[in-house]
């Protein structure tokens, strides 16, 4: 990766970061939704120390937002302004510890971590194998599949400021709930160690396959989505909700609520991002008029309309 010029705004700053700046990327190659405008800058670090080195040296009043594997976000059509962050450029940062610990980089996919704790001899971490998202974005929401959540297995985590400051914290500094976690606005996780069991009997593998195979069986997967779009109000399930008032197969645009699960929407290749939201608000609007249930996006939608 080329080393990066001074930023545009900072000529004077020399940051000294390798990695990939590029100007007015577009964000629909970089969702899961296949959707989303420019961003005014988007940075590819090449590792941990240049991505550091680039965020100390930002000017103050540049905006920064973070993608991981471009799931569970919705990009508007105007798209991002500031900088982007994406993570991907850490992904591969994988390593197995002493008692049953392994350490992951925030931008590491969740399988992957799944499939790696597995083949290590491994249990507790099957479950993120049905996240597609990265660790870092799982970490951020505490993302949950087939009745885990992420921070039922984290011991400890790293986290870097807006000003490129990192820090060391345990899983009991932070307050975890369902599908939030208490992280400052100007920080981001960087590493985690996740506290696994030994896979006593060797059933961790199996286990995994047997997750996406159920996945498979009532998910779309392979289709342009987001994952879940909203939240499960307590004791109950949105995707119920949304299909108890008929809402399956609804579209706007080329935007429709999936029919194999009505959580999910799905874009069937030419939808705007607009289309998506409208969507979500129209199904939304629904399910409280009819239920009395005012569902909460899951989704993060960002960005300029």
């Amino acid at each position: 990766m080329e080393t990066l010029p001074a930023h545009p705004d900072n000529p004077a700053a020399k940051p000294q970061a390798r990695g990939l700046l590029k100007q007015d990327e577009v964000m629909s190659r970089h969702t899961s939704w296949k959707v989303g405008g420019p961003a005014d800058r988007f940075y590819i670090p090449a590792g941990e120390d240049d991505l550091v080195r680039f965020l100390a040296a930002l000017p103050d009043d540049e905006p920064v937002t973070w993608i991981g594997l471009g799931s569970n976000v919705l990009v508007r059509d105007g798209g991002i302004r500031g900088t982007v962050v994406a993570s991907s450029g850490m992904k591969d940062k994988l390593a197995l510890l002493a008692d049953n610990r392994v350490s992951a980089g925030c931008g590491t996919a969740c399988a992957k971590v799944a499939r790696f704790s597995a083949k290590s001899g491994l249990t507790g971490a099957e479950f993120l194998a049905g996240i597609p998202g990265s660790v870092g974005g799982a970490l951020t929401m505490n993302a949950g599949a087939f009745g885990s959540e992420t921070w039922s297995i984290v011991e400890q985590v790293e986290t870097v400021t807006r000003k490129g400051v990192r820090g060391i914290r345990t899983g009991a500094d932070f307050a975890v709930g369902y599908r939030q976690v208490d992280l400052a606005q100007d920080e981001w996780f960087l590493n985690v160690v996740f506290r696994l069991d030994r896979d006593a009997d060797g059933s961790a593998e199996t286990h995994i396959r047997e997750l996406l195979a159920r996945r498979a069986e009532t998910q779309p997967t392979g289709r342009f989505s987001c994952g879940s779009v909203f939240k499960n109000p307590p004791d109950d399930f949105a995707g119920r909700l949304v299909e108890q008032c008929g809402l399956k197969g609804l579209a706007v645009g080329d935007a429709h609520v999936s029919e194999k699960h009505a959580n999910f929407i799905i874009n069937d290749g030419r939808a705007r991002a607009a289309d998506i939201e409208t969507l979500i608000l129209r199904v939304q609007a629904a399910v409280e008029e009819m239920t009395g249930t005012r569902l909460v996006p899951e989704v993060r939608i960002i960005g300029e309309p």
